[in-house]
């Protein structure tokens, strides 16, 4: 009584389940073509039913608990640069924390967090993509950092993201001597 089942994830093949479904697979002259890009458009998951997560494995048991069905839409580039900065917990926050420890100021350019997500939106993890992204970029650089006590900045910028080169670093002795 008053229990509140609230499921999620991925559910990969899901939508090829729902496709089988929805497309009526006509032969002949009064066929109906669809392409490759017309066929990934379309989202079959808004169009998802009980018996469509029973053939995906499901038991009725369970899918039986579950009185409404919904579907969560894709993150768009947008909402994926809003999770890199906006939380309080935010990775590149995070990270920033994690080399302010070694008094080192960690800075992302707005190009960098575009790149970024664009690059999560291409391998088709979302959210989850952007940690790895961000732990690759900056792996060697935080393995270098604690052995190097002149440093005073590190800039992400685009080509770092793109080209998968090294940080811009700045030293603090240059920091000194625009200062002066």
């Amino acid at each position: 009584k008053n229990i509140l089942y609230i499921c999620g994830g991925a559910f990969v093949g899901l939508d090829k389940i729902i496709e089988k479904r929805l497309s009526n697979k006509v032969m002949g002259f009064g066929a109906k073509i669809t392409s490759d890009k017309e066929r990934k458009k379309t989202n079959y998951l808004s169009s998802v039913e009980v018996e469509d997560l029973l053939k995906f494995g499901m038991i009725p048991e369970f899918v039986g608990r579950l009185p409404i069905l919904t579907v969560v839409d894709p993150l768009d580039e947008q909402a994926l640069i809003d999770i890199l900065v906006k939380p309080k917990n935010a990775i590149t926050k995070q990270y920033k924390k994690i080399f302010e420890y070694e008094g080192v100021e960690l800075i992302f350019e707005d190009d960098a967090l575009k790149l970024i997500a664009k690059k999560a939106m291409e391998k088709g993890n979302g959210a989850r993509g952007l940690r790895s992204i961000l732990e690759k970029i900056l792996l060697d650089t935080m393995y270098e950092i604690p052995s190097k006590k002149d440093i005073a900045k590190i800039v992400i910028n685009s080509d770092v993201v793109e080209k998968g080169g090294k940080p811009a670093i700045i030293y603090k002795d240059n920091i000194e001597r625009e200062i002066a």
